[in-house]
Order: structure tokens, then sequence, then C-alpha cells
């Protein structure tokens, strides 16, 4: 029995596809379902296709592509047999793919890989392309049976991965080998090529992965924050509700919200405060938090509507084709940059609070939280900060923003592009190092309360701490923190359940 059928069923009609869905896919968490009217819809449009280029001029079916739009692909046809023309055709379709299937670089991973192909799928689904049925259940064997194909990272500019998407249709045409499993060849027929190629899967299903671990982050961070707060004895004052209500900010009001249900003592007795006014690593957590889920958010919705219906060109539509400029990203390049910039400051602050930790005249423990009782001279965390700085200093490169930059391509005639895909792989990067970061705030958060448990007694924040302290060395010796520090970040996808019952 295929173990697969126990999975839960996604089902791709060509209409929005969840982040969530698309990255249970990724992970073979969730298996593909596609209804038997969706394939119907794919007939429809293949055959308006062909009605359009028969009765006049279609981009890419009957001409060339960029510079070469004006240029027919068969301009003797009045000397040929409707079969000669449409091998003419044909051979032009696959000269097109052959061609554009000249990417270089590293090769994207299997996770991107297999979400990719599912993006296309279901976009292809959604009709507008006019591809031929057996292309789409081509594809769709292909996803069932988890083949993978090899796709180079270099060659795309934010308006259409064409050079990765012709190496995924040369793949399943036979040319190219599987990188992974494998389906029997498909034929692409003469109007295939451009439309298949006309999409930016590789850039969404990226983007979506990335999205998905920085959502997650986010909510790591707020966890994070709380625990350090406790840790350094912040105020609450900072949390409070009237304070918020007079710059009344809505994603503000709800991180204050939620580090003020996480930090606050369960039984309403206050817990010990150490200043009365804390250092900004402290007290303006809910200033920096919210800009950048609110930029995420932006991010998300965009993807919401990039990951369902058609976008290629040209579009087929019910009485024809439409050409257009649906391919460019610039609003979901613009998004990501955003996410990128926003998302920075957050990470900044989780240095800002690791550097607190460090200090014995705000947490009233050791210095560098080291065991100094037996060794004076104990580096205890010192290192760890080297390491949160490291990967910070990485991540202030990936928060470039690159929607300021353009090209002129294809003799002038393409003389903008949205590098949506450059700032998605920045972005996919910046969530890499900024884990690394979280992780090691988090570590040190554990440490100073593991010296002193009962700032983090009778809070929401216990049973998290209970958690972690018992996955790390329980001695403060000096010794090597990377095992450590590893663990932490392990842990930070499952720290977000600690919002789960917050009403904010």
């Amino acid at each position: 029995m295929d173990a697969s059928n126990d999975l839960p069923r996604v089902t791709l009609d060509g209409t929005p596809l969840r982040v969530a869905d698309l990255v249970a896919l990724a992970d073979r968490r969730a298996r593909v379902f596609v209804p038997d009217h969706t394939l119907e819809t794919v007939e429809r449009a293949h055959r308006t296709l062909l009605a359009a280029r028969d009765s006049g001029i279609v981009y890419g079916a009957n001409t060339g592509v960029g510079a070469n739009r004006g240029v027919p692909v068969v301009d003797d046809a009045d000397d040929l047999t409707p079969d000669e023309e449409r091998r003419e055709q044909a051979a032009h379709g696959l000269r097109l793919l052959r061609s554009h299937a000249s990417g270089i670089g590293e090769v994207e991973d299997d996770r991107v890989t297999r979400a990719a192909l599912v993006v296309r799928l279901n976009q292809l689904l959604a009709g507008g392309s006019g591809i031929s049925p057996g292309v789409v259940q081509g594809l769709l064997a292909a996803v069932r049976s988890d083949s993978l194909p090899t796709l180079h990272r270099t060659g795309s500019i934010g308006t259409g991965d064409l050079t990765a998407l012709a190496e995924l249709a040369l793949t399943l045409i036979g040319e190219f080998p599987w990188r992974s499993g494998g389906v029997p060849p498909v034929v692409f027929t003469e109007t295939d090529s451009l439309p298949f190629m006309s999409s930016s899967a590789v850039t969404l299903a990226t983007t979506a992965l990335a999205a998905d671990v920085a959502a997650r982050q986010l909510d790591a961070a707020t966890v994070v924050a709380a625990l350090s707060f406790r840790a350094l004895r912040g105020s609450p004052e900072a949390f409070d509700p009237q304070v918020h209500a007079a710059r009344p900010h809505p994603g503000q009001v709800r991180e204050a919200a939620r580090l003020r249900w996480l930090t606050e003592p369960l039984d309403g007795e206050p817990l010990p405060v150490a200043r009365l006014q804390d250092p900004f690593g402290l007290r303006a957590s809910p200033q920096v938090h919210a800009p950048a889920r609110t930029a995420l958010g932006v991010l998300l919705d965009a993807l919401d509507r990039e990951l369902g219906g058609p976008a290629e060109n040209p579009l087929v539509v019910d009485d024809g084709v439409r050409h257009h400029g649906q391919f460019h990203l610039a609003t979901l390049a613009w998004s990501l940059d955003a996410a990128r910039i926003g998302l920075h400051p957050v990470f900044s602050l989780s240095t800002s609070r690791l550097g607190l930790l460090m200090r014995a005249d705000m947490t009233g423990l050791p210095p560098f939280l080291a065991a100094t009782r037996r060794n004076a001279t104990s580096s205890g965390l010192m290192i760890v900060e080297y390491v949160a700085q490291d990967a910070l200093a990485h991540m202030r490169i990936d928060a470039t923003p690159v929607t300021s930059a353009s090209i002129s391509v294809s003799l002038g005639l393409e003389e903008h592009a949205s590098f949506a895909i450059q700032s998605t792989r920045l972005l996919t990067s910046m969530v890499r190092s900024s884990g690394a970061v979280l992780a090691v705030e988090l570590f040190a958060a554990v440490r100073a309360l593991q010296m002193a448990p009962d700032r983090v007694a009778g809070t929401r924040l216990l049973p998290v701490f209970e958690r972690l302290v018992a996955l790390i060395d329980p001695s403060t010796d000096d010794r090597p923190l990377g095992a450590d520090i590893a663990r932490m970040e392990a842990e930070l996808p499952t720290l977000g359940a600690a919002l789960r019952d917050c009403p904010a």
C-alpha cells in the first residue's frame, strides 16, 4: 500500500493555493488532488488558443519571442500543407525550449523544486495558458511520483522563470535526465513551449517557503524577547495598554498585548522590576516587531494572489487571447523588499538584548552568565555575541533593496524587470541567518533563567523555559556551545505555540 495515500489532500484547481498547503506539499506532508473538471478547463482553453492562432497572430505560437515577436514562424504557409506547417511550428517550439534552457549556477534544492512544480501545475490548471492537456497530465504525474528535474538558479530577472521552466519542459519531454524519479516522456504540441515557460513558478515557490519561515520566526522572536525580558527583570510599563492606546498602531497594540500576556504573573502579584526605565531592547520590542509583521503580512497577501489564477502571456480568455504584462512581478518584488527591510531591525534588537544579558549590572548575575565562582576569568557566553553579530552582518547585506535597479534586454524591447527572484533569494538567506541570531539570544535567555528561575515562575513562559532548559547541557562551565545553540535553533519553529491561546 502506498503510504502517501494516508496523507491529507491538497486540491489543485487553478484557484489560490495557501502558503501552508504549498509548504506541506514541498515537505511531502500532503498529496495533490486534481478534480476532473479542471482538466476540462485546460482542454477548452487549448482549443481557444488553437483557434486564435489559426485566425490571427499569437505571440510565441506563430511568431518568435522577445525582439523576434514580429517574425512569423512560418513565412511561406501558403506553400505548405497543414501537417507541414504544424511540423514547422513544432520545430520552432522545440528550438525555443532548447535555447531558453540555459540556466547556470547552483541547482534548486528538493523543497523548492517540488514546490515550483506544484505552483506551475496549479497555474496551468486555471486554463489561461492554453497548453495542451497532455502536458498538464505529464506534470501532474511528475508531482504525484515526486519526480524532480534539475533546475539551475541563475537566469531569471523577475519577469518569468524562463530558463528553469525550459529545463523542466525538456526534462518532461525526455531530452534532459530526471534528477530523481521520472515519468514517461511527454509530448509537447506545436503551441505548448512558450505557454509552459511563461510563469514565475520558481520565484513564487521560493518566496512561499521563505515567507513561511519568516512568519514562524517572528512568532518565535516575540517569545524569545519575552524570555529575555523576564531574565532581565524588565518593567511591564512598556507594554501597558494605556501607553499603546495613546498612539494606537494596530500591529503595535497587538504585539504589546502578546508580550504583556506572556510576561505577566498569572496570580496578579507584580514580579520584581530592576529599573525605572529599560534599554530599548526591552522597551521598544512592540514598536520594532510590529512593522515587520505588517510588511510580512503584505507579502503573504501578495502571494495569495500570485499563487492562484493564470498569468501567462498571452493569456487565453473566453473569446481569444490577450497580450499583456502580468508576468512582471513588481508588486511581489516591492513586498519582498519591504519584508526584508522590516525584518532586519527585529533581529538587530535581538542582539541588543543579547548584549544586555552579558552584563552583570543588567542581570544581577555573573558577567557573560559564566560560572565565575569557580573561575573568575571564565568566558561564559562571551563568544556567542560574535556568533550573533556575524549572522546579523549577513542579514544587513540581505536587507538591501533590489527594486531600485533596472535593465534593458532583447534589443532594448524589454526595458524593465522586477528582480523578484533576487529579492526572494535574499529573503531565503536572511531567514537562515536570522535563525542563528535568535537561537543565540534564546540560549542566553535560558541560561540566565537557569541561574535565576524565580524570574520566570508564575508566568505563561514557565512551560516554555522548562522544556528548553531540559534540552541544553546544564553545566555553566566553559565549554563549546555550538551544540546547545543548534538545539535552540531547532526549537524556534515550535515557540509560536506559546502564543496559540493569546487573545491578541
